[in-house]
């Protein structure tokens, strides 16, 4: 697992109250997690924050699967170095 997946799911355990063994990168935040979509907003918000990277707002509708946001900031955390 990459760190981005790791400190990604320690957010969703944390902000939802469920165990982190049980999200994994097919976890789909909003099915599976229970989100709405400003819960996803205030993820990526607190993402952007532990990485210094800027997310384009559309991610919170094609971004839905941890693994899928990880990819997405891993990519933005490699533009910027």
């Amino acid at each position: 697992m990459t760190v981005v997946f790791e400190r990604l799911r320690d957010a969703i355990s944390e902000q939802f109250a469920i165990d982190g063994d049980q999200i994994t990168p097919a976890t789909d935040i909003l099915d599976d997690v229970g989100a709405d979509s400003l819960d996803l907003i205030e993820l990526i918000t607190s993402m952007e924050a532990a990485f210094g990277v800027s997310v384009v707002d559309e991610t919170v509708y094609t971004c839905r699967k941890v693994g899928d946001l990880a990819e997405y900031i891993e990519a933005l955390t490699k533009k910027q170095a």
